[in-house]
């Protein structure tokens, strides 16, 4: 989620004085200089996903006379497939509502994808030189396995929808931007026709993420070291929040390298086609999976439902959204939903808020068993900021846990911090030192909650001098507004109360695994053997 309702840049003028004064109050914008003189070069491409015999349009602007190009498979090892050098240069105009509308660009580079191109995310790193200057910028594609060989037993699903909601390239996002009548607003329609701003999709060794390394320490100012790197180093502050780089490339380089066979799509991917998950074993979602839309929720049900096996890695399933223009716009009101066009209409189920709101009334839990708004932020800043970074293990003889050594009352992840940085919950009733779900948030009471942590909706201040408070109580104030009809001192604090699960589910003739946090990655990264053995055990059991 990582909002407050209250952030806003400076007002002005013109949309470049808007973007410095942005990036220098909180670097937030990423995008065009619109100026021949400041040496740049962007690209995109029109899909997200292809697959071998597709061909692929770049569209490049620079403001070099040339650029050079290498498109490399980002996997367990990078390895370059394509180069070219000395391509010529052109200098695009970009629409100020290039965010919102797309930039138009010019096709630039075409080219069509081999059949020995194995599936996976590839990096495309655009370079540009001029009077000893030189700039690297990066786009990500993924390929998917050729229609003609048989599908592998396991499909990454990619969070483009919340890759899109956090993407600030050209000055808005679902979050901040330079929309609305004073230019200082987030945009409900975004376009997937631009650039991923900076850090989405390459990333160097060692950036800071959203969870610290450490607890917070007591006595101290709290910090946010992803934003002072991301200022420090010119990277957008979403880095630490959205993109290929930061979560799904963590999970596929160590699958990959443990030997699972997969296969890659994107959300968008399961708006196209939804039964693009029945040739699949095993469907995984990882890292921060925020928005979705109701088509994608109806894919995912009908996969388990049928008996598909879902293995959920990831946190904060949130928001609903609505996919138009044949995947070329995203929409999500957010807050502002009062303002949905479908509001009030035989198709206000569709309107862009939170699943457990009125009129969606769709409550998450029924998809994952846990939700956005029965969890939230932890180990974050002062949200529960000195909390141990993993969870309490409460049925430690379940099957996923075979082989882990863990225990009653053991921590799951403390090693790695694989606990934040925004978690879902479930409501749950603590019966001879064990939780039970009471199915009151829609979840399934016969659904079994393996380990529990806390979280919170609303960043205490403890009035340390020149501390300034980023998540606030703006969080806390909307789930009172949403849930409880009005914020009052009692809504408010009934609002901030949350918790993080880890569940197992029988659904129909399938299965629903979730651990139900963002940073589980961190788990297979920083090689926390007892999250590998884990992730193992739910991977072996559902790909079988």
């Amino acid at each position: 989620m990582t909002t407050s309702r209250s952030e806003s840049a400076a007002p002005s003028n013109t949309p470049r004085t808007r973007a410095k004064a942005r990036h220098i109050l909180d670097n937030y914008y990423i995008g065009p200089a619109r100026d021949e003189a400041v040496l740049e070069i962007w690209g995109y491409t029109p899909r997200f996903t292809y697959a071998p015999g597709d061909t692929v349009a770049l569209h490049v602007s620079t403001t070099a006379a040339a650029w050079d190009l290498e498109i490399g498979r980002d996997g367990a090892d990078y390895r370059p497939v394509l180069r070219e050098t000395g391509l010529q240069g052109r200098h695009q105009p970009t629409p100020a509502d290039c965010s919102v509308k797309g930039c138009d660009w010019a096709v630039s580079y075409e080219f069509t994808i081999p059949n020995d191109w194995q599936e996976g995310g590839y990096l495309i790193t655009l370079t540009a030189e001029r009077d000893g200057d030189r700039v690297e910028e990066h786009h990500l594609i993924l390929i998917r396995r050729a229609p003609d060989l048989p599908a592998a037993p396991y499909l990454l699903v990619c969070a483009t929808g919340t890759w899109l909601a956090y993407n600030c390239w050209g000055g808005s996002n679902h979050y901040q931007g330079i929309t609305g009548p004073e230019g200082n607003e987030f945009a409900p329609v975004v376009s997937t026709q631009r650039p991923w701003t900076r850090g989405f999709c390459k990333l160097p060794e060692g950036a800071p993420r959203a969870v610290p390394e450490t607890p917070h320490v007591p006595g101290g100012m709290v910090r946010y070291p992803y934003m002072e790197w991301a200022y420090a180093y010119g990277y957008s502050k979403k880095y630490a929040s959205a993109g290929w780089a930061s979560y799904e490339r963590h999970f596929a380089r160590w699958a990959e390298a443990q030997g699972y066979a997969l296969d890659f799509a994107t959300q968008h991917d399961l708006e196209a086609d939804p039964d693009l998950l029945s040739r699949h074993k095993c469907v995984v979602f990882v890292g921060h999976d925020e928005y979705w839309s109701a088509n994608m929720r109806h894919a995912v049900d009908r996969y388990t439902e049928n008996g598909g096996r879902v293995a959920r890695f990831a946190g904060n399933f949130l928001w609903q959204t609505r996919i138009k223009d044949g995947g070329r716009t995203q929409v999500c009101y957010k807050y502002n939903a009062a303002q949905d066009p479908l509001l009030g209409t035989e198709q206000e189920h569709l309107t862009t808020a939170a699943w457990e709101v009125a009129p969606v009334s769709w409550p998450g839990t029924k998809t994952f068993g846990a939700n956005g708004l029965q969890g939230m932020y932890t180990g974050f800043g002062r949200c529960a900021g000195q909390n141990s970074g993993g969870y309490t293990v409460y049925r430690p003889q379940h099957w996923a846990f075979e082989g882990a050594q863990l225990g009653y009352g053991d921590q799951l992840g403390a090693m790695s911090r694989i606990f934040g940085y925004e978690v879902d919950g479930a409501d749950y009733r603590m019966e001879d030192g064990l939780p039970y779900a009471t199915g009151s948030d829609g979840a399934d009471p016969d659904m079994q909650i393996l380990a529990l942590g806390l979280a919170t909706n609303i960043e205490p201040d403890h009035g340390i001098w020149g501390e300034t408070i980023y998540i606030g109580d703006s969080d806390a104030v909307f789930k009172a507004e949403a849930m409880h009809g009005e914020a009052t001192p009692e809504t408010i604090d009934r609002s901030a109360r949350g918790n993080g699960v880890i569940v197992h589910w029988h659904r129909g003739r399938g299965e629903v695994f979730n651990a139900a946090t963002c940073e589980w990655v961190m788990g297979l990264t920083r090689r926390d053997w007892q999250v590998e053995r884990v992730t193992r055990n739910v991977l072996d059991r559902f790909g079988a």
